[in-house]
């Protein structure tokens, strides 16, 4: 894959998988994409030179998790690194202050103290394909929130679900199984079903349609 963006001739890197494909990724964005970033990817990373360091997707307990200090590196020698919607989100919120740009939604929540857990953010994928098999906690709250707005559940209802979501291990969260356990109406599960299938938000792709669109179009 070509591993410049045509427009400023610059390297860019991208750490990305379930919450953004690389398939889709590209039609925004040319740059040389990469798995989900792990412990001493973005030090391999450097060897290749890169102008920019998109971190979007990482693993949390497949293997050891992304350091600060490997970033805190790439930022040393000029790189620009950028995070948001998963891992890029919680590593930014931590790192802003040394230089780390943080970007979208996720990111703010982290920032602001809104969540703050791995956790929060986590889920199980398949390493071949990238698809994601389970449901972020942060998504399934944002979109219980939106069902609240539209009168389909109470409060209660808000915080059953939620947290129903938090008692689920993160491989095994998803819109089913919460429904499936979480102490509310029938009908009103019915009710939500509907509504996640129809209107409901992939907060993290978003989040990462963003960081990418900020690349393309302010470095």
């Amino acid at each position: 894959m070509d591993k410049t963006i045509t427009r400023t001739d610059k390297r860019i890197v991208v750490f990305t998988g379930p919450s953004i494909h690389p398939k889709d990724a590209v039609k925004i964005l040319k740059a040389d994409y990469r798995p989900p970033v792990g412990r001493d990817d973005v030090i391999k990373a450097l060897q290749d030179k890169p102008d920019v360091i998109a971190i979007i997707d990482g693993v949390f307990h497949q293997k050891p998790a992304v350091s600060h200090k490997e970033i805190l590196r790439a930022l040393k020698e000029g790189v620009t690194v950028i995070g948001g919607a998963s891992m890029g989100a919680l590593r930014a919120s931590e790192l802003d202050d040394f230089g780390m740009i943080g970007v979208g939604r996720v990111y703010s929540y982290y920032k602001n103290g809104i969540i703050e857990a791995d956790d929060d953010v986590a889920v199980v994928f398949n390493p071949q394909t990238l698809e994601q098999l389970s449901e972020a906690l942060v998504t399934m709250g944002y979109n219980f929130r939106l069902a609240v707005n539209e009168d389909l559940i109470n409060e209660e209802d808000f915080k059953s679900l939620v947290q129903t979501a938090k008692s689920i291990y993160y491989p095994k969260r998803t819109y089913r199984k919460v429904l499936k356990d979480a102490r509310i109406a029938e009908d009103k599960k019915e009710g939500l079903e509907r509504f996640l299938d129809e209107k409901g938000i992939d907060l993290k792709m978003e989040d990462a349609v963003e960081v990418l669109k900020y690349v393309k179009e302010n470095l």
